[in-house]
C-alpha cells in the first residue's frame, strides 16, 4: 500500500488550503467519533500527541484511566469534497493508543490489526470487496427522518421511478474525490434503497472505506435534503439492507482461493476457509449483525440468509460462490453481514473463524441447491443445517460459548460488548411497541 509521510500530507494541506482536521476512529459499537482540529495542530497529530478523554466513549476505560491518545494512519489522509462554512476539512483515521504508546486493547481498528496480523504469521492477507446497502428517507418539517423513501423504483431502476438517482450519483462522485475506486452503483429491490460497491481491497483499507462511506453518504443526503440510514430493517414488509462481504486470501499477488483443477475453482484453502466461517457463523452472528432490528432482517422471503449452508448457485445460503470466481477473482461471499456492523470488529471475527477452519482443515460438507426456505424442520435437520439465531440475545449467548471469537475481539471489547447488548435490550424489552398495542388493546 502506498505509504503518505508527514511532510507530504502537511505540504498537501497547505496547498488545498485546508483550514480544519477531522481525526476519526469508531467505539466499540461502531459509532464514527472525531476530534476536529485546526490546521495548525496538524504536525502535532501526524506526532501522535493529540489526546482525548475516553472515559465518555462507549466500551472504553473507566475515569480514572480516561486519557487516550490519537494515532493517524498516514495513508487515511484525504479532503472532504464540501466544505464547512467556506473551510476546506480535511481527516484522518486513527488508532487508539495509551499514554505509553501501547495499543488500547478495547480499540477497534487495533482488534482487526491483531487478527490480520495473525492471519500473516500463517502466510495469509486477507482481500475483502463489500456490498453495502442503505434507505434513502424524507426529512420533516422538524428537520428529522420520516419513514417514507423519496422514490418508488425498484431493482436497477432508472428515474423517473429512482428519484434517488442524483444523490446517489452525486455520493459516488465524492467518494471518487476522496479516492474510492467505485465499481458499481444501483437502486436495489425496496422503495428507496440503494446499493454502491467500492472496489475490493486489502481487508484494513477495506474497513476504513467502510467507515468514510457511510459518513459520506449520510453527508451528500443530508445536502439533498434526505436521511440516509444504514438500519437493516427500517420498513415492515420491505427488504433489508444487507452488506455483503466478498473475501478471498492471497499470498503476494497470488490470490490463494484459486483452483483450476477445481469444478468451482476453488482451492483447499478456500474450502477449508468456508469451513470455519460455516463453524462459526452462529456465533460470530452478534458481530456482523450487532443490533435488535438486524434480526427482523433474517427472515424468510426477501433473500436474506437465515440457515448456515454454502452453495455456488443458491442465493439462501449463507454462503455464496459466486460465478465469477475464477482465477484472480476467486472468491466466497458471506451474505448475512449488514451495515450496522462495526467493519473493523466483523473483519476480524470473520477472518478469525475462515482462519480457524484452514488451520484445522474444516471440511464445508456438500452444497445446498436447494431453497432451504422451502424445507422443513425434518429435512433441514437431516442434511445437519442450522438456522442463524434469531435474536440478538441468542446471538449474545452463542458468542460467549466461542473461544475462537471472543479471542478475536479481546477480553476487553468482548466483555463491553455484550454489556452494551443487555442494556439495548433490556431498553427495548420495556418499551410498548406499536405492534403490541395493534395486537392487544382492542381485545385484551
Amino acid at each position: 500500500m502506498p505509504s503518505l509521510t508527514k511532510q507530504e500530507i502537511l505540504r498537501i494541506a497547505a496547498e488545498e488550503k485546508v483550514e480544519l482536521v477531522r481525526l476519526q476512529f469508531t467505539d466499540i459499537l461502531g459509532t464514527t467519533k472525531n476530534i476536529t482540529i485546526s490546521v495548525e495542530q496538524l504536525s502535532k497529530a501526524l506526532d501522535n500527541q493529540i489526546m482525548f478523554d475516553g472515559s465518555s466513549i462507549q466500551g472504553f476505560v473507566r475515569i480514572q484511566e480516561s486519557d487516550m491518545y490519537l494515532w493517524p494512519d498516514y495513508d487515511t489522509f484525504a479532503i472532504f469534497p464540501w466544505d464547512s462554512n467556506g473551510r476546506r476539512i480535511a481527516r484522518l483515521i486513527c488508532d487508539v493508543h495509551l499514554p505509553d504508546g501501547s495499543p488500547f486493547e478495547g480499540c477497534p481498528r487495533y482488534v482487526l490489526k491483531r487478527a490480520l496480523r495473525d492471519a500473516e504469521q500463517h502466510g495469509f492477507t486477507l482481500f475483502v470487496g463489500p456490498e453495502p446497502e442503505f434507505f434513502l428517507f424524507k426529512i420533516g418539517q422538524d428537520g428529522y427522518p420520516i419513514l417514507e423513501t423519496n422514490d418508488r423504483g425498484g431493482y436497477f431502476d432508472l428515474s423517473p421511478l429512482d428519484k434517488g438517482e442524483n444523490a446517489r450519483e452525486a455520493i459516488v462522485f465524492a467518494l471518487q474525490k476522496m479516492g474510492f475506486h467505485v465499481e458499481a452503483s444501483h437502486h436495489e429491490v425496496a422503495q428507496g434503497q440503494h446499493e454502491i460497491d467500492f472496489k475490493y481491497d486489502h481487508a484494513l483499507r477495506t474497513a476504513d472505506n467502510i467507515l468514510t462511506f457511510k459518513y459520506v453518504t449520510k453527508m451528500i443526503a443530508q445536502q439533498h435534503g434526505l436521511h440516509a440510514s444504514f438500519m437493516p430493517k427500517p420498513i415492515f414488509g420491505a427488504a433489508g439492507s444487507g452488506m455483503h462481504l466478498h473475501q478471498s486470501l492471497h499470498s503476494g499477488e497470488k490470490n490463494l482461493f484459486y483452483d483450476p483443477e477445481d469444478h468451482l475453482g476453488l482451492s483447499k484453502i478456500a474450502r477449508y476457509y468456508v469451513g470455519g466461517l460455516l463453524a462459526h457463523a452462529r456465533s460470530f452472528t452478534a458481530i456482523t449483525n450487532p443490533i435488535i432490528n438486524s434480526y427482523k432482517r433474517l427472515v424468510p422471503g426477501y433473500e436474506a440468509p437465515m440457515y448456515v449452508s454454502w452453495s455456488s448457485r443458491n442465493r439462501s445460503a449463507l454462503i455464496r460462490i459466486p460465478a465469477s470466481s475464477q482465477g484472480g477473482a476467486a472468491r466466497i461471499e458471506l451474505r448475512s453481514p449488514d451495515p450496522s456492523a462495526n467493519p473493523y470488529l466483523a473483519l476480524a471475527v470473520i477472518l478469525r473463524a475462515g482462519l480457524d477452519g484452514v488451520v484445522r482443515q474444516l471440511d464445508p460438507g456438500p452444497e445446498c441447491f436447494d431453497n432451504i426456505y422451502e424445507m422443513s424442520d425434518e429435512e433441514r435437520a437431516a442434511r445437519g443445517i442450522v438456522n442463524l439465531p434469531r435474536s440478538i440475545v441468542e446471538a449474545v449467548e452463542l458468542l460467549g460459548q466461542d473461544k475462537v471469537i471472543r479471542d478475536a475481539l479481546g477480553e476487553h471489547v468482548y466483555s463491553n460488548f455484550i454489556r452494551a447488548k443487555a442494556i439495548e435490550w433490556e431498553r427495548y424489552a420495556m418499551q410498548v411497541h406499536q405492534w403490541e398495542l395493534e395486537e392487544y388493546l382492542l381485545h385484551v
